[in-house]
């Protein structure tokens, strides 16, 4: 459990380009824990996130996890979670809210998400 925490936080530190407003972890036994934290790009956009997670053998499960990427204006970007408020979805409790919908989408870890709020911040140019 604290190899994980730890390489959530080497993750967050190791990115120069990402102010961390807020980052919390906790673990109350030495097979569950928690980390929740707000982050703020370059551009005012933020991410907030939870986990909760628990050691199965030599594996993490996430219980609860939660991203909610807000655009500088105040929109939504996306949020993925596993709240199981959308039964109709294939990847159910797992799914993603964008652009005003829910959609089936896989459990991502937090570098997914950070690669994601990277390829919305730094659009690859085309090359003609």
């Amino acid at each position: 459990m604290h190899q994980y925490l730890t390489r959530i936080y080497a993750t967050l530190y190791s990115r120069g380009d990402v102010e961390i407003q807020f980052l919390y972890s906790e673990q109350p036994t030495r097979l569950d824990g928690r980390v929740r934290g707000r982050l703020r790009f370059y551009d005012g956009s933020t991410l907030t996130f939870e986990e909760k997670v628990i050691k199965r053998g030599r594996s993490i499960e996430r219980i609860s996890y939660r991203y909610h990427y807000q655009r500088a204006d105040g929109t939504l970007g996306f949020r993925y979670d596993n709240a199981p408020h959308h039964p109709e979805v294939l990847t159910f409790p797992d799914h993603i809210h964008i652009e005003g919908h829910v959609e089936a989408a896989e459990a991502p870890d937090l570098s997914e998400v950070l690669c994601r709020i990277d390829e919305l911040l730094y659009p690859m140019e085309i090359k003609l």
